[in-house]
């Protein structure tokens, strides 16, 4: 295990980052609001219509890519800011949904 260095970085220049980690805070908590809403209207989709919601799908694994970089970046693994201080993750970006869901 690696030995942790001291920071290089001012004391002004933490305290802006916990202010921007604090409002990600805020977005990760409404995008994990936003990703439960869409898991149960998903499954009412699939109960009714016997078939999944494709646009619902991919704005969800969206989401899900956008939860992943505010929480690597609240956690002080990654430095790009998340948006809303930087671009919303396109859908290029993002890992691609199985081709298949399987219900075992």
């Amino acid at each position: 295990m690696s030995a942790s260095r001291p920071t290089t970085a001012d004391r002004g220049a933490i305290l802006k980052r916990l202010l921007i980690t604090l409002v990600c805070m805020i977005f990760f908590e409404v995008t994990a609001l936003l990703v439960q809403l869409t898991v149960i209207f998903q499954y009412g989709y699939l109960l009714i219509a016997k078939k999944r919601s494709e646009p619902l799908r991919q704005f969800s694994n969206t989401l899900a890519q956008f939860g992943y970089r505010l929480m690597r970046y609240n956690t002080l693994n990654e430095n790009k800011r998340p948006f809303p201080f930087n671009r919303f993750p396109e859908e290029s970006e993002c890992e691609p949904p199985e081709k298949q869901v399987l219900f075992k």
